[in-house]
C-alpha cells in the first residue's frame, strides 16, 4: 500500500514541478515562494480549527489534527520548516534560471543521497543492486553536465546548478528527517504546522529582503499556477507522509519512487516549454530511471 502511495505522490510532484516552472517564468522568486506557503497553510488551517473546536467531525479520519501545542513537539516541526524552506529557496532560484529538463534529472538523484544518509546515519548497508543503482545515478549526473554544456550551462561554474544540487541535498536531509518524525508524531500535525511556520518565516523574508528592493529586481506578476503549486505540493506531501507513517515503509524506496516525478516534468519540459537538446537528455533520464530500478531491486 505504501509503495502505491509513493507512486501517487510522485505523479503529483511532477505536476507541482511543472506549475512551479510556469509560475517562476520571468517572475520574482521570493513572493512566489511566500504565496506558496500562504496557500498551503490555508489548505490545512481549517483542519486544525475543526479538529480543535469540533473534533467529532474529523476524529477517526485521516484529516484529523490532534491537539499538539507543546514545545517538545513543535521544536522538531520548526526544524523541519527550516530545512524544507532552505531547500525550496535554492530550488526555486535554480529552477527559474535553468531548463526543467536539467533540473528534473538532478532532483532525481535525491534517492542516492538518501541512501547514503541511511548508510551513515541508520547503519544500513548497500547490496550489489543498490551499488549498481548508485553508480548509474552518478554516471547520469555527469552525462547530464555534458548535455548542459551544449546549452551553455557549465556545471562547474554555473551557480544555479549548485543551487539545485544544494536543494536536492537538503531535500534528502528532509526525507531522512521525515522518517524520524513519522515514527514519533502524527502526519497531519507535522504537515499542517510546518506549513504555518514556513508562512511566518517567508513573511519575514519578503518584508525585510524583497519588499525594500522590489523595484530593482525582477518584478512580481500574478499567475494562477501559483495556487496549483500549493494544491499539488500539499496533496503530494500528504500522501507521502501518510505512506511514511506505515510501519513497514522504507524511506529509501519511497524517496526513490517520488523522484520518478522527473518523468512528468521531463515530458512537460519537452512538449509545453519546448526545451532543447532533448535526445541526449533522454539517455540521461533513462539512466536515472534504470538506476532507480536497481535501487528498487536492492531494497525489495
Amino acid at each position: 500500500m505504501w509503495l502505491l502511495l509513493a507512486f501517487c505522490s510522485a505523479a503529483l510532484l511532477g505536476f507541482y514541478d511543472v506549475f512551479k516552472k510556469k509560475s517562476l517564468n520571468n517572475n520574482a522568486v521570493l513572493p512566489v515562494l511566500a504565496l506558496n506557503t500562504l496557500f498551503s497553510s490555508l489548505i490545512f488551517i481549517p483542519f486544525i480549527l475543526i479538529s480543535h473546536f469540533r473534533p467529532d467531525m474529523l476524529q477517526g479520519t485521516i484529516f484529523f489534527v490532534p491537539d499538539s501545542l507543546d514545545w517538545q513537539t513543535h521544536k522538531f516541526i520548526i526544524l523541519k520548516s527550516v530545512i524544507v524552506l532552505s531547500s525550496w529557496t535554492f530550488g526555486y532560484f535554480g529552477m527559474k534560471n535553468l531548463p526543467l529538463t536539467i533540473v528534473g534529472p538532478i532532483n532525481a538523484t535525491r534517492p542516492v543521497m538518501t541512501l547514503v544518509g541511511a548508510l551513515l546515519i541508520f547503519g544500513e548497508r548497500l547490496n550489489l543492486y543498490q551499488w549498481i543503482g548508485v553508480i548509474m545515478a552518478v554516471i547520469s549526473f555527469f552525462m547530464l553536465s555534458r548535455s548542459g554544456k551544449k546549452e551553455g550551462i557549465d556545471f562547474k561554474h554555473n551557480h544555479w546548478i549548485w543551487f539545485v544540487v544544494l536543494a536536492a541535498l537538503l531535500g534528502a536531509v528532509s526525507g531522512l528527517y521525515d522518517k524520524y518524525l513519522m515514527g514519533r508524531f502524527n502526519n497531519m500535525v507535522v504537515q499542517s504546522w510546518y506549513n504555518i511556520y514556513q508562512l511566518f518565516m517567508m513573511g519575514g523574508v519578503v518584508m525585510f529582503l524583497w519588499w525594500p528592493k522590489r523595484k530593482t529586481t525582477t518584478p512580481f506578476h500574478w499567475d494562477w499556477c501559483i495556487i496549483l503549486i500549493s494544491v499539488f505540493l500539499s496533496a503530494a506531501d500528504f500522501v507521502y507522509f501518510y505512506a511514511l507513517g506505515m510501519n513497514d515503509s522504507m524511506i529509501s524506496i519511497v524517496s526513490m519512487v517520488r523522484r520518478s516525478s522527473v518523468v512528468v516534468s521531463f515530458l512537460f519540459g519537452a512538449m509545453v516549454f519546448h526545451e532543447k537538446n532533448l535526445r541526449s537528455k533522454v539517455v540521461d533520464l533513462l539512466l536515472v530511471l534504470i538506476g532507480m530500478f536497481f535501487l528498487y531491486l536492492g531494497t525489495r
